[in-house]
């Protein structure tokens, strides 16, 4: 029997075997695993479903309210969503304009910081310049200090840079997408030069045979390429800012141009009463949009994981 012959035998002889023991045999060997795993769900799906129960209860404050409401209704929703709410403490006429904000000021720091860390990735994973290591670095280092620590500097430049470009100052949505790309520009650069390190130079080397220029071997080689990788960088980048509050609670200052966790925190401080029900109900749909962006981007982001761990 040759050896190819003994490798098919055997895995033939571990597949019956398989087979004998019963779909439950792993379960049996190995469940303080599943147990582990079951304990993990249930942990971080606890706060979840509080929430979807606050969402649709009546009660609008948390110590009274039951896990499973005992009538179940969409008042909350409605309160939001209808400016003529019966509940004059909910603030139902900005909700809506709260809900816009947080669409576009994360959606467009998510593009631009995406461009940007591609730009600043395919410099450094490409060339060879002075002060390429420094910069790397740099980037590296500055990421270690939270952006808030700065908060106050970015107040003040803020403050000053709105006496010559209003457009943007304090108090704007294009001032807090500036602060925004910023702070993200050191992680996805790091990323995305990792991503762009395992694709093959040889691309590079071919296309520049046919006479394609730097620029042209990066948007018709490198960023097609990398579409996992800035579908991972998109979808970290948005999720981060929309969940941001910090800084956008010292930047912007009148209640038309907040975003959704700068607006939903006047439900819970008692600025619009305790509406612990309408503001459960603001962050379920707020989540909307991070769920249906997930779903989009869900085959790119597997992609990207496979495929980074084995190219080289």
């Amino acid at each position: 029997m040759t050896t190819v012959e003994q490798s098919e035998y055997a895995a033939a002889t571990m597949m019956a075997k398989k087979r004998r023991r019963g779909p439950w045999a792993g379960i049996k060997e190995n469940w303080w695993r599943h147990l582990v795993g079951i304990l993990a769900v249930i942990f971080a799906l606890f706060p979840v479903v509080y929430i979807v129960s606050s969402a649709f209860n009546p009660i609008p404050s948390v110590g009274g309210s039951e896990l499973i409401p005992r009538h179940p209704t969409l008042q909350n929703f409605r309160d939001l969503l209808n400016t003529n709410s019966s509940n004059p403490d909910v603030p139902t006429a900005h909700y809506a304009r709260w809900y816009v904000n947080s669409i576009i000021v994360p959606g467009a720091s998510a593009l631009i910081s995406v461009l940007l860390g591609a730009f600043a990735a395919y410099a450094f994973s490409r060339f060879r310049f002075a002060g390429r290591k420094v910069g790397m670095l740099a980037l590296l280092l500055i990421q270690m200090f939270p952006q808030f620590l700065a908060l106050v500097a970015i107040y003040l430049i803020l403050l000053h840079v709105g006496d010559v470009f209003p457009a943007f100052g304090l108090n704007t949505k294009t001032g807090l997408i500036l602060i925004y790309l910023g702070g993200a520009m050191g992680v996805n650069t790091w990323l995305m030069k990792g991503f762009f390190d395992t694709i093959p130079r040889e691309l590079d080397e071919s296309a520049k045979v046919d006479g394609a220029t730097p620029a042209q071997i990066f948007w018709g080689v490198i960023l097609p390429l990398s579409v996992p990788v800035l579908a991972v960088v998109a979808l970290i980048s948005y999720i981060f800012t929309l969940n941001e509050f910090v800084i956008a609670s010292a930047v912007l200052q009148t209640t038309d141009n907040f975003t959704l966790p700068v607006g939903l925190r006047g439900f819970i401080d008692k600025q619009y009463q305790e509406n612990w029900g309408p503001f459960a109900a603001g962050v379920i749909l707020a989540a909307v949009p991070v769920v249906l962006l997930f779903l989009a981007l869900q085959k790119f982001i597997v992609g990207g994981l496979t495929q980074g761990s084995v190219k080289g």
